[in-house]
């Protein structure tokens, strides 16, 4: 088994969390000026990724664009992996591959600690991400820990590139923002 085969409810059982869904969770975050590049980019991209109705169009047309965006914003200084291996531990399933991981760490040739942020595209149903993406912030906790980086809280998202589900991990609750 792998990331992909957790539902919300198995990973509520499995990690012994608390769910949290809640409106809002993430209203207060400031706002932030974007550039005249990524918005002209968006306003190409999108209409083509809709158009071509693929998980791979919009996390390659949409999805990747807001991330480098995000690194662009932090100046570098945060590292982006696309499709890659996550293998943190077999034994609780919490391996497999993710669509992209966001590390507080400027390092690009590997993944390094801490994991701040994952993030997994679907097509259409977003829910069905839920649980992939909560195995995967779990996954991101335990990895941090084992490199003697525990940080307070993770971050979450399941997208199609066009609607967005935020989550956030923090201690043994993980909140959804609804």
């Amino acid at each position: 088994m792998s990331y992909k085969d957790f539902s919300l409810k198995r990973v509520q059982a499995d990690f012994h969390l608390e769910i949290v869904e809640k409106s809002g969770l993430f209203s207060k975050a400031p706002d932030s000026e974007i550039s005249e590049y990524f918005s002209m980019t968006l306003e190409e991209n999108i209409p083509l990724a809709v158009a071509i109705n693929t998980e791979k169009a919009r996390s390659e047309l949409i999805v990747s664009q807001v991330i480098l965006e995000v690194r662009k914003q932090f100046h570098r200084q945060i590292s982006f992996f696309s499709g890659i291996e996550f293998n943190v531990d077999k034994d609780k399933d919490l391996n497999g591959f993710c669509d992209f991981i966001v590390s507080l760490s400027p390092e690009q040739l590997f993944i390094k600690s801490p994991v701040i942020a994952i993030v997994e595209a679907k097509n259409e149903n977003i829910m069905s991400g839920l649980g992939q993406c909560g195995a995967t912030m779990v996954a991101a906790k335990s990895f941090n820990e084992k490199e003697g980086n525990s940080i307070d809280c993770s971050y979450g998202a399941v997208t199609s590139g066009v609607a967005w589900k935020f989550l956030k991990l923090q201690n043994d609750t993980l909140f959804i923002d609804l």
